[in-house]
């Protein structure tokens, strides 16, 4: 990795440190304060687009000849929507609806655009990403970005395309695969799209942060927004939830439904092979574990309590795509710390080059979504969707973008 290269992720984690306020040096509150301003200023932006979308000046929704579900939150990352489109989708389509997943791929890698004479833009149209027809998977996790990847390595039947413009990709996935639902992926500040069922998630054990918006804390609208919001789910819920965050949800959106649910670990796989393990695979184990999400504490908590010891940690930013050097290195100050095993997220496994070989046993932890409130609410959303008549009250009141 070269110098600047360094520095500049050096930079960034010490950023992710201020806005997630994990950082409490002097420095980083110096540094929090001069972000404020700008966070009151990106919220008189984000209200202005959503005043313009709401009244149809300069920006209009796009109608599709589909049904449209946005799930997505009010914060950046660590929600876990990734599970819950997955569940979402099988559910789907286990009662008979065509799915697309639309996703903007996120880090993933971009068409070079082409020039004219090699200096001046071309304009070029490129389709959307086909991550996966609903047979084939077909790009990488480094082309389509890593959830995408994920979605449509889990989700045989389902179509996955990746594009930052979800209008085409929604246009293309109706005309190329027939498809009648649309699933949003972290659709919820996609404006373009009006969705006929918003499902809003918020983790339970940081729902909001600081209650900042960007870029001085995780908000990425005003937490009144959740009033477009026709399901509320409350995801690494294992505790009853606070009052103060029932009544936050209720002030800005008396009527809507709250669904509880955790990600509950299923099992082991060792990273680029086919091979599971049960759960008592790490018992008295002496562990290590790495990680680049947004909320990495949640998933090293559960490793935690499943092994014998934590004998290392280490954490990086969001969506870090790692190399062979910097595994060979990781791998060895994990084994050198004690480590006889060593544990990841399904997401960071996708990002691991394929031909790694790692000098102590490797696996990822399988995590799926468990409703363990408000299951019969789940349901009975998902046979709205799939009768033949849409007549939910519900998808038309909280489709329209309120503010």
């Amino acid at each position: 990795m070269s110098e600047s290269k360094s520095k500049w992720n050096a930079f960034e984690s010490f950023v992710e440190g201020v806005i997630y306020d994990r950082d409490l040096s002097v420095s980083a509150r110096l540094f929090g304060l001069f972000l404020k301003p700008f966070s009151i200023l990106f919220s008189g932006i984000v209200r202005l687009r959503l005043f313009l979308y709401r009244n149809q000046i300069f920006f209009k929704n796009k109608p599709l000849d589909c049904f449209v579900i946005v799930v997505g939150n009010l914060t950046v990352g660590g929600t876990g929507k990734t599970p819950v489109v997955e569940r979402l989708t099988k559910e789907l389509m286990a009662k008979g609806r065509k799915v697309a997943i639309l996703s903007r791929g996120y880090k993933s890698k971009e068409e070079k655009p082409k020039k004219w004479f090699g200096l001046f833009p071309k304009k070029v149209f490129y389709p959307p990403k086909i991550v996966s027809d609903g047979e084939n998977l077909l790009l990488n996790s480094e082309d389509a970005g890593d959830e995408p990847f994920m979605l449509a390595k889990n989700l045989r039947g389902a179509v996955v395309l990746a594009d930052k413009d979800r209008v085409k990709a929604g246009f293309y996935a109706i005309e190329k695969f027939n498809v009648d639902t649309l699933i949003l992926d972290d659709g919820f500040q996609y404006l373009p799209i009006r969705g006929k069922l918003n499902l809003l998630l918020i983790d339970q054990t940081n729902p909001f942060g600081n209650r900042c918006l960007l870029p001085r804390g995780i908000l990425r609208e005003p937490i009144r927004h959740l009033s477009r919001a026709s399901y509320v789910l409350l995801t690494k819920s294992d505790l009853d939830p606070e009052l103060e965050l029932l009544e936050t949800i209720r002030k800005y959106n008396s009527s809507v439904e709250i669904i509880r649910c955790i990600h509950k670990p299923k099992y082991f796989q060792e990273v680029n092979t086919e091979v599971t393990h049960g759960m008592n695979l790490l018992f008295e184990s002496y562990v290590g574990v790495f990680c680049g999400i947004a909320s990495p504490r949640g998933f090293e908590d559960i490793i935690q309590r499943m092994s014998g010891e934590l004998r290392f940690k280490k954490r990086f930013l969001d969506h870090h795509r790692y190399t062979h050097i910097e595994l060979d290195r990781l791998f060895l100050q994990a084994k050198n710390s004690g480590a006889d095993v060593m544990v990841t997220t399904e997401k960071d496994a996708v990002r691991i080059p394929h031909n790694y070989k790692p000098i102590i046993p490797f696996y990822y932890v399988r995590m799926e979504i468990e409703i363990i409130e408000g299951f019969d609410d789940f349901e009975a959303a998902v046979d709205d969707i799939c009768s033949p008549k849409h007549r939910s009250e519900k998808f038309h009141n909280h489709s329209l973008i309120d503010g």
